[in-house]
């Protein structure tokens, strides 16, 4: 009996041999007598290192830009954002509930701000005819764009930060944070339904801040000035514009790879079926990730054509994405809805919850008794989860046993 061992992608030759020198110890230690191999493509049929460097445009002119788009992003991801800001931080001056000597009576500048904010979110011509709906209309927005307006209205933030807006500025402030919290929730709300521009957004922010009894964005104003700090630290976009050339140069062996594949995977099928039918007898093929989806597509194309490759017996993809592509219509052998071909092995698919680049083989390929998943749980985070399959004695344990089951031990 032997043991084919094929790598997933981005693995070159160092990090293969440490590699498969884990595989083959681990598999030697259960199966004494197989002959254990493996198949290193990686720099044959993989992408050339740090290829596409070129087409990376550079860091844009100007750190506006960059500062505007986190700043953006973080509202996209909680549109309350700004306004929690301004409910805990406030402003220099305090808020009446704040300051002991305050006016019985006095009415914050913010809440007639936030009045103006209820009253639009009740209205039923909120967003009647004029360049507002038209705005809407024309971005994809017009569906989210109550709900948001009702969300920003009733929630315990605005209701804060109106309470701490003692004078006119920082009405003026709140009303612009306002009117970004509504926008950025009928924003969200679209998600990657929305078609709408900078300058469209900017635009809807104007009418609203306009709406709420505010002018343009305030100077220096608080709020802004600490969502841009946190913006820049917590988001992705500054980080992605100043990395982009080095992690397009790192990202090319795994991604490269894949993409590689997908546009002249001809050739390393073909390696592949020189190498299994290299030795006569029956083989334990045993795919990672890149190297199980060459393998499913392999074998599935070869027994299509009535002829199965020799000696393949047994199929073990691990945190393999095959099934995935299937589903999709993006694997190369079997169109979505087709089975496994007569003459395709037993085929055993392990996976890992906490591996985002894992799949479930079984329900894809119902009722099929060749097909089988085994879930390792390695208590590893991706992306760690997605090497952590070879230090996994239950891995080895449940090869051993469908090897049992296919008649080969």
């Amino acid at each position: 009996m032997r043991f084919l061992f094929v790598h997933g992608t981005g693995v070159r030759r160092e990090r293969h041999d440490a590699l498969f020198a884990l595989v083959r110890e681990r598999l030697g230690e259960r199966f004494p007598g197989a002959e254990i191999d493996s198949c290193f493509w990686g720099e044959r049929f993989g992408a050339r290192s740090g290829a596409g460097v070129r087409s990376v445009p550079g860091t844009p002119e100007g750190a506006d830009g960059g500062a505007e788009a986190a700043e953006w992003g973080l509202l996209l991801a909680d549109p309350l954002c700004e306004l929690r800001v301004l409910a805990e931080a406030g402003w220099a001056d305090a808020g009446p509930e704040d300051d002991p000597f305050a006016m019985p009576g006095l009415r914050p500048a913010g809440e007639a701000v936030l009045e103006l904010l209820r009253r639009l979110a009740g209205a039923p011509d909120a967003d009647g005819p004029g360049e507002l709906r038209a705005l809407l209309d024309g971005t994809g927005l017009a569906a989210g764009f109550r709900p948001a307006l009702e969300g920003a209205a009733g929630s315990a933030e605005a209701a804060r930060a109106a309470a701490r807006a003692t004078a006119e500025p920082q009405a003026r402030e709140l009303a612009a944070s306002l009117a970004r919290a509504v926008t950025a929730g009928a924003l969200a709300e679209a998600g990657t339904d929305a078609d709408c521009t900078a300058a469209e957004r900017d635009r809807l922010v104007e009418l609203l801040t306009t709406r709420l009894g505010g002018g343009a964005r305030v100077p220096g104003a608080r709020a802004a000035a600490v969502l841009g700090r946190l913006a820049q630290r917590v988001t992705t976009q500054p980080l992605l514009n100043a990395w982009r050339g080095p992690l397009t140069a790192g990202a090319a062996p795994a991604l490269g790879d894949i993409l590689r594949y997908q546009a002249r995977g001809a050739g390393l099928r073909a390696y592949l079926r020189e190498r299994i039918t290299a030795r006569p007898g029956p083989t334990v093929l045993i795919g990672h990730s890149l190297g199980g989806i060459a393998l499913v597509d392999l074998l599935a194309l070869a027994a299509a054509d009535g002829v199965p490759v020799p000696g393949a017996e047994l199929l073990v993809t691990v945190g393999s994405q095959a099934p995935y592509l299937y589903e999709l219509g993006a694997l190369t052998a079997l169109a979505p809805g087709s089975r496994l071909p007569y003459g395709f092995p037993r085929w055993l698919n392990v996976y890992d919850r906490q591996d985002v680049l894992s799949y479930l083989a079984a329900p894809v390929f119902p009722g099929d008794p060749r097909v089988s998943d085994h879930e390792i749980r390695s208590r590893q985070p991706f992306p760690a989860s997605h090497s952590a399959y070879w230090k996994q004695q239950s891995l080895y344990e449940r090869v051993e046993r469908a090897v049992t089951e296919a008649g080969m031990a």
